[in-house]
């Protein structure tokens, strides 16, 4: 196929997604716009990173989402250095499997994360909520992503893993230790410490819990090894951090557009449609990866074994001929056909979840909160794996 190179201008280079500084202080939205027109499949050479393929095209990244046979997840879902190889955990946790194991692993966990589960944890979102807005009214200004929307996450998946309620404070101190660092949770010693600590303990005494789950269920007829166990407790925790990013970003998003929170306040049946166009808008998880395991074509591209193929989520969500108007904030959008949670086997097992979360806080500010205002500047995350508000200070007064 002969093709026709448009070069780019010096602030739309594809490169530039790859320096954290962009997502954090310059226009990733404008490179990605420049890709969809012009090079929606798109050869990253290698640098210290290996050499990828970049989509930016939602139709593209949907296909990539659903073909599970062609483009695996084994070898790690984020872009790593070449010298660090692939990712170790590679085959052993939900996000790092293919089908069938993947399949047999979700099966383990995906009663905690259904329908149902969500309903039975309603009361206590809604307690949970209420404790952190109480304690955002005692100080008057507080910081968004930090005393709300990350203890609010780090609670409920808490609850869900079984982590008693007396240890949630030095859990959430922990994971807040390593989000800001930007490192993985297995870096911090306290966690994977504590986490096996309350294997062992589950083996001999299990309860109606996620981490019982892990211990006690069996894949192919096999328990989980404690190296399993202990790191799909690392991802689910790990995975709270997109929920709160989207979470900051719902709320900065009104901040911006406080003619939407009025429409919102107005009418609570445009609630479930908000929380679509915040997960849409907010896109939290900058990127995901999958790599060819045979050769492949994507728009006259030739993919082949082994080759890094790049998800641009944000990028999908802005595509134009899927979204009207799509850099436009609309809590009544219609269709809205995002896919913020992924697509396919590896949907995000916590979907409703985070649904529950983002519909009761918002609903619960509504009906305690006179005035919510922005105190001092948002600061961005120096990430290309999520993307987001990292400190986002408010005044929120009490009605």
């Amino acid at each position: 196929m002969t093709t026709t190179t448009v070069s780019p201008a010096p602030l739309t280079d594809p490169a530039l997604l790859t320096d954290p500084a962009t997502h954090a202080e310059g226009d990733p939205h404008a490179v990605w716009a420049w890709m969809r027109a012009h090079a929606p499949v798109h050869r990253q050479p290698a640098t210290e990173l290996p050499a990828f393929w970049s989509l930016t095209r939602h139709e593209d990244i949907r296909a990539v989402y659903q073909d599970g046979a062609t483009f695996s997840s084994a070898r790690g879902v984020l872009l790593r250095g070449a010298a660090r190889g692939d990712d170790p955990g590679g085959g052993l946790t939900l996000a790092l499997t293919d089908a069938p194991r993947h399949r047999k692993l979700r099966n383990l966990m995906a009663d905690w994360f259904n329908t149902r589960a969500v309903r039975a944890l309603n009361g206590h979102i809604r307690s949970a909520t209420r404790a952190v807005l109480d304690r955002a009214f005692a100080h008057g200004t507080c910081d968004f992503a930090t005393d709300i929307a990350g203890r609010l996450s780090l609670s409920v998946i808490a609850r869900i893993i079984g982590v008693p309620e007396r240890d949630h404070e030095d859990l959430y101190r922990w994971t807040d230790e390593a989000f800001e660092a930007h490192t993985s949770l297995l870096a911090h010693p306290r966690i994977v410490e504590y986490f096996t600590e309350l294997l062992f303990l589950r083996m001999e005494e299990p309860t109606d819990d996620l981490v019982s789950a892990l211990v006690h269920g069996t894949v192919d007829g096999e328990l989980l090894t404690e190296e399993e166990a202990v790191l799909n407790c690392e991802n689910l925790i790990g995975a709270t951090e997109n929920g709160r990013l989207a979470l900051i970003g719902g709320m900065q998003a009104f901040l911006e557009h406080p003619g939407q929170w009025q429409r919102l306040a107005a009418d609570r049946s445009l609630l479930p449609g908000a929380v679509e166009e915040i997960l849409r808008w907010t896109s939290s998880a900058t990127h995901s990866m999958r790599v060819a395991a045979r050769p492949c074509e994507i728009r006259g591209e030739r993919i082949e074994e082994g080759d890094r193929v790049v998800l641009w989520l944000p990028s999908a969500n802005r595509d134009e001929s899927v979204f009207e108007d799509p850099y436009r904030f609309d809590i009544s959008r219609r269709p809205n056909r995002h896919i913020a949670l992924a697509a396919g086997e590896h949907f995000c097992i916590g979907s409703t979840l985070a649904r529950a979360e983002m519909s009761v806080l918002f609903s619960e500010l509504l009906d305690s909160t006179s005035r919510i205002e922005q105190t001092g500047p948002v600061r961005r995350l120096r990430s290309i794996a999520v993307n987001g508000p990292e400190r986002l200070p408010v005044r929120i007064v009490p009605r």
